[in-house]
């Protein structure tokens, strides 16, 4: 199955403690269905000392999010659904359902 998102896209999260936030798509897990969102989901994480990282310590990042939790933000600012559609190139792209002209989404 296809993931709707990818790596630097802009999408909005429909639910969990971040339900409303928007962040950049940091990365994502295909094989898992998860995807790590920028300011999305913090978790701490305890850090061992080794030679880079002498003290050790607790670090803060974000965890992931499952994709079914997120929705992708058009270049309007509005989330929307996608759907899959060729360019003129043949190529297969995602069209945005939301907007009327039915814009490619980069």
């Amino acid at each position: 199955m296809k993931i709707h998102i990818k790596k630097d896209d802009t999408v909005k999260v429909l639910a969990g403690e971040g339900k409303g936030k928007t962040g950049r798509v940091l990365s994502v897990d295909a094989a898992k269905y998860r995807a790590r969102v920028e300011g999305v989901n913090m978790i701490k994480k305890h850090n061992k000392p080794s030679a880079e990282n002498p003290d050790g310590g607790i670090v803060e990042m974000e965890g992931t999010i499952h994709v079914s939790n997120l929705m992708l933000v058009d270049s309007s600012g509005e989330a929307t659904r996608i759907r899959r559609g060729k360019n003129d190139k043949g190529n297969s792209v995602r069209i945005s359902v939301k907007s009327k002209s039915g814009e490619e989404i980069k």
